[in-house]
Order: structure tokens, then C-alpha cells, then sequence
């Protein structure tokens, strides 16, 4: 009867190795910014953004200038091209807001070229910590520069570099 408990014992410890465990975590920006195309994507992405907010702020300048041509007018104006003007000032100004909207709303233009400048290299990464994962059987990679709050890690469990050399970097 001891023989047996003590194999049961044995088993049973042999069985707490077999199933532990393995954890690592990555870091994604500190991946995205070694990555070149990621950079060019980046600054592909803020050119845009920038050209696109002159534009906007142009059309809302131009807002300004109707209204206080309007304002400065109003007297001379009769009714009828008092309306005229009001209705042209506020196309104007919804024109300004949907061009905003256009560009800059979560499902706009600069969200959608987001995706696709970015979106391949992210698929890239992902594929890697997949083989990574696979390849080394860890049952958990954690993103340390998401949301997720690392109270404490362990830099041996950093395998960011790691990812980096199967993506060729």
C-alpha cells in the first residue's frame, strides 16, 4: 500500500510538470518601431493628416471670412439676400464639418488608410508570436504596451527581439 501512494505521489508531481505552463510577453511598439515599414506607413500617415487638416481649416477659415463679410454688410442687405447669405454661410460651414467627418471620423479616410498601411505589418507581427508560440509551446504572450498592467515582469521573459528576428529584423 505505501508502494502505491508513493508512485501515486510520484505520478502526480510528474504530472504538474508535464502540465505547467509556459509565459512570455512581447512589446509591440518597441516591435513596430524597429520596423521600417512601419516608419515610412507612420509618416505616409501624418503627411495626410497634416495635408488634410490645412484643408479643413481653410474651409472653416473661409466660414469666417463669409461671416464677417456678412456681418459687416447686413445693413445694406435686404431680406431675402440676408437669407441667402445665412444659408450660404451655414452650407459652407456643414460642407467644413462633413469634410472633417470625412477624414477624421472613426470610419473615415485616415482610419481606413490606417488599415491599410498598417494592418499588413501587424498581421506580420501576429504570425510571428503565433510561430513563437507554437514553436516554443507557450500557452499565454502578453502585449505589455496594451492596456494590460504589468505589475512586475521578468526581461528574460521579453521576447520582443525575438519576434523581431523571425520577422528578419
Amino acid at each position: 500500500m505505501k508502494k502505491f501512494i508513493y508512485l501515486l505521489l510520484i505520478s502526480l508531481l510528474c504530472n504538474i510538470n508535464v502540465y505547467s505552463q509556459k509565459f512570455a510577453y512581447i512589446d509591440s511598439d518597441y516591435i513596430l518601431n524597429k520596423i521600417p515599414e512601419f516608419k515610412q506607413a507612420q509618416d505616409k500617415l501624418d503627411a495626410l493628416s497634416v495635408e488634410w487638416q490645412k484643408e479643413i481649416e481653410k474651409k472653416f477659415t473661409d466660414v469666417d471670412e463669409m461671416y464677417r463679410a456678412y456681418q459687416q454688410e447686413q445693413v445694406l442687405l435686404t431680406k431675402p439676400m440676408k437669407n441667402k447669405r445665412e444659408e450660404a454661410i451655414m452650407r459652407a460651414e456643414k460642407d467644413a464639418k462633413d469634410l472633417q467627418r470625412k477624414y477624421f471620423a472613426p470610419q473615415g479616410e485616415l482610419y481606413l488608410k490606417r488599415q491599410e498601411l498598417v494592418k499588413p505589418i501587424q498581421d506580420k507581427i501576429y504570425d510571428a508570436v503565433q510561430k513563437l508560440a507554437s514553436d516554443n509551446k507557450y500557452a499565454v504572450i502578453f502585449d505589455s504596451s496594451s492596456d494590460l498592467i504589468m505589475l512586475y515582469s521578468n526581461p528574460n521573459l521579453d521576447k520582443s527581439d525575438k519576434i523581431l528576428e523571425i520577422l528578419g529584423y
